[in-house]
């Protein structure tokens, strides 16, 4: 995987919190991360969460817009320029407030894989943790 030329200007550490933090500082965090994605620059976006595997969420985001199997062909790890066409769609919060996932489009349509993300406590306070991908 490669890093793109140029990505926003963010604070790229994981944000912790003291106290639980509010949804939509959560939910920036999730925004940013996700513009890092789009712009290929992925050191950038693995520092803002606690993550697990950029590339099984990369795959997982080919194959949901592109409908193909990813393992099959490996060409999307080349070209990355569909991820430009990927936007954010609606976030879902679960009834505690602690995960939620968040549907991802691809030009007109919603995909049908979602990434999951949770609130956790660490020694520190509180931080983002995921993405998980949900099908």
């Amino acid at each position: 995987m490669r890093q793109g030329a140029s990505s926003p200007p963010y604070d790229l550490a994981v944000k912790i919190w003291t106290e639980p933090p509010a949804r939509t500082d959560v939910e920036e965090v999730v925004r940013r991360y996700f513009d890092l994605l789009r712009a290929g620059a992925f050191p950038e976006a693995e520092q803002l969460v606690d993550h697990t595997s950029l590339r099984h969420v990369l795959r997982a985001l080919w194959t949901g817009s592109a409908g193909a199997d990813a393992g099959a062909d490996e060409s999307w790890e080349r070209d990355l320029s569909w991820l430009r066409e990927l936007r954010l769609g609606d976030f879902h919060w679960g009834d505690a407030g602690g995960s939620f996932y968040v549907e991802i489009g691809c030009l007109a349509r919603t995909l049908d894989v979602s990434l999951g993300f949770w609130v956790k406590p660490v020694d520190a306070g509180w931080v983002v943790s995921g993405p998980s991908t949900l099908w």
